[in-house]
């Protein structure tokens, strides 16, 4: 378990850790949540959407089932392995390029804020490449409270606990987060590398990118509707 790691990052618990300190077992229990109706509601019916960072599937099959056309992406063999109904793609997500189009790409996850400035220009490169004219880039933000009020806990009426245990810096505007995963027969725990950034400072990667804000999704704005800067 947790051969490879990518530097910063730490996973503990039961079965295949991934390099980032993902957890394969612990993701096939999260739920999806609201994530998936977000989604639905901010793209075209029967979109065919480009997840990259697919993981388990947690998102992927809620989709499937509302009649999209997923291809999932994933650095993980074990974690795609989990994954049913969908084309899947292993690879790194910076360097993907599949030569062609989609009608939506999705980051989720958080992934917009790695700690590696030069990966994250690369996820969104990636996003920018597969879009379709015409088409959008969903994004997951982290809150404006995920680094601070901590420790802190959420209960899931499913039967388990999530705790966002620490995020402490470790210099270049990066911190470092330990979360943890209660369920009554198991215990998982994440450690990985973060970069907070402003609403500002997160359309500014946008711009870079190629990319701009078209809406803001939730109240929260953690989910954001993006397209080609040049686009409508």
């Amino acid at each position: 378990m947790g051969l490879n790691m990518r530097s910063g990052h730490q996973g503990t618990g039961p079965g295949a850790i991934t390099p980032d300190g993902c957890a394969v077992q612990l993701y096939s229990r999260l739920p999806a949540g609201e994530e998936p109706d977000i989604i639905a509601g901010a793209v075209p019916a029967g979109a065919h959407i480009l997840e990259l960072g697919c993981g388990v599937g947690r998102m992927t099959h809620p989709l499937l089932e509302r009649g999209f056309t997923v291809t999932a992406v994933d650095e993980s063999a074990e974690m795609l392995a989990r994954v049913r109904g969908a084309r899947t793609i292993c690879s790194a997500i910076e360097d993907l390029d599949l030569g062609g189009t989609f009608d939506v790409v999705l980051l989720a996850s958080f992934l917009v804020h790695s700690g590696d400035v030069e990966v994250r220009r690369g996820l969104l490169r990636t996003c920018v490449r597969h879009v379709v004219d015409g088409g959008c880039v969903l994004i997951q933000r982290e809150g404006e409270d995920y680094h601070a009020d901590l420790p802190r806990e959420r209960m899931d009426p499913r039967g388990f606990t999530l705790r966002i245990v620490s995020s402490e810096p470790v210099g270049d505007g990066v911190n470092s987060v330990r979360a943890e995963y209660e369920f009554p027969d198991a215990v998982w725990t994440q450690t990985f590398l973060a970069r907070p950034l402003t609403e500002e400072q997160f359309e500014e990667a946008l711009v870079e990118a190629g990319l701009k804000v078209d809406k803001y999704l939730t109240d929260d704005r953690i989910w954001v509707r993006a397209v080609p800067a040049g686009g409508e």
